[in-house]
């Protein structure tokens, strides 16, 4: 279906001038927004934009919105969120329809509540436009079921950040089901410490595990191996934010070559072990 050709039924939203809508890019690939988010993104006047929103996606912009670039990476924040909370107030009060995109779900480590309650606090009208979070859509995209009849009954999203005293404290001893699976975003760097407290939890070091770089986009890498040589090989394949980790019996559900006919590798990179 041609999104421009969607008319989308009376009781939907419809974007109005003051109003900010708060959009899921999702993880790169531009056939995975929805129709929604596609809808307002033709719309925009303003986009306030994140480092992990896509070229391919921001090519979908209206030739005259007007582009404010936000990009966060890890202790570098180019706009803190303050910042960001009171450009998205000021350009609505500017009578502009303010697009903030950004990269997966807005709502799933995104911050999306904190800037939704902010606006709302100021008077400002706020859509909420779901995407496509990257643990499910990078893990799809690679052949890697989060859920798996006997296999894993159970997923969990962990954000892999590290606190100010380099501490990452989690319930450690909630993870140690080999029946679940568990996907940490955001934690290549405290990627030793995540692997050393699995194992001292129970997590068997032998428990099979993926790293995803990329995911969705042409050049995404699929790196597989176990827990205890996940960190290993990061050094080896120069592996680099943004990726995904991915931990537990599913990352290895389908062989290398049964991976070959999944339509939706065929432009990426091959699986590497």
């Amino acid at each position: 279906m041609n999104p421009s050709l969607y008319n989308p039924p009376p009781h939907k939203q419809t974007f109005k001038a003051g109003e900010v809508a708060l959009v899921g890019a999702g993880p790169g690939d531009p056939d995975l927004l929805t129709l929604q988010a596609y809808r307002f993104i033709k719309q925009a006047e303003v986009v306030i934009y994140d480092r992990l929103v896509s070229q391919e996606v921001m090519a979908l912009l209206p030739d005259s919105c007007e582009r404010v670039y936000v990009g966060k990476k890890q202790a570098d924040h180019r706009v803190p969120q303050e910042g960001i909370n009171q450009l998205l107030v000021d350009h609505a009060k500017r009578d502009k329809k303010v697009l903030r995109l950004k990269g997966g779900d807005p709502f799933v480590f995104g911050r999306g509540g904190e800037e939704a309650l902010f606006l709302l606090a100021n008077n400002v009208a706020c859509h909420i436009v779901p995407g496509m979070t990257a643990a499910s859509a990078c893990t799809s995209y690679a052949g890697i079921p989060l859920t798996h009849r006997q296999v894993a009954q159970s997923c969990t999203f962990i954000t892999g950040n590290v606190q100010d005293n380099g501490a990452l404290d989690l319930p450690w001893h909630t993870l140690n089901d080999q029946k679940q699976t568990v996907v940490f975003y955001m934690g290549i760097k405290s990627l030793p410490i995540i692997t050393e407290q699995l194992i001292n939890a129970g997590r068997s070091e032998n428990t099979p595990a993926a790293l995803i770089r990329k995911g969705t986009r042409s050049d995404q890498q699929v790196i597989k191996g176990t827990l205890s040589n996940l960190d290993e090989l990061v050094t080896r394949h120069n592996i680099k934010p943004p990726s995904l980790i991915i931990i537990g019996d599913v990352v290895d559900t389908f062989t290398d070559d049964s991976l070959k006919n999944l339509g939706y590798l065929k432009a990426t990179e091959s699986v590497t072990k």
